[in-house]
């Protein structure tokens, strides 16, 4: 386990959230999850974002969630593609959910519920083309 918040078995099951919310969907989505005390997590999690390559996927519809539990941190960030589809009331409410679930500490289930949420949106609006390449891992990253 990387973490206090999330078991290993919880971490299996928001990676095979990711692996259902990106099918039939050209979109992809990541979770990293980050233990440092920052300065500026806005900063950080957007240095995370281009050196996980999520700025590189082809229709420009990546999507990171973001957490840092131990500060009560997190930003979700869709790339130019996604976001102009869904715009930033998608996201504010995503955040708003999320929040709610972790004051809860429903950390998990607050996440799995995002990216599921998230996987609807990128189906509406980037659905698979022939075949469906996995672009970036779905493995949780950490810091």
């Amino acid at each position: 386990m990387m973490n206090q918040f999330l078991t290993d078995t919880e971490m299996a099951s928001l990676v095979e959230a990711i692996k259902i919310a990106e099918d039939h969907s050209s979109g992809e989505i990541r979770v990293h999850i980050d233990s440092t005390a920052e300065d500026d997590f806005a900063k950080k999690a957007f240095a995370i974002f281009r050196s996980l390559d999520m700025h590189h996927t082809k229709e420009r519809n990546a999507v990171l969630f973001y957490v840092n539990f131990e500060q009560h941190y997190l930003t979700i960030i869709g790339d130019e593609g996604i976001h102009k589809k869904v715009k930033q009331q998608f996201w504010d409410t995503l955040h708003d959910e999320m929040t709610s679930q972790f004051a809860q500490e429903n950390y998990c289930e607050g996440l799995k519920e995002a990216i599921l949420k998230t996987g609807l949106e990128l189906k509406k609006y980037f659905p698979v083309d022939g075949e469906n390449i996995n672009e970036l891992s779905n493995d949780i990253s950490f810091s």
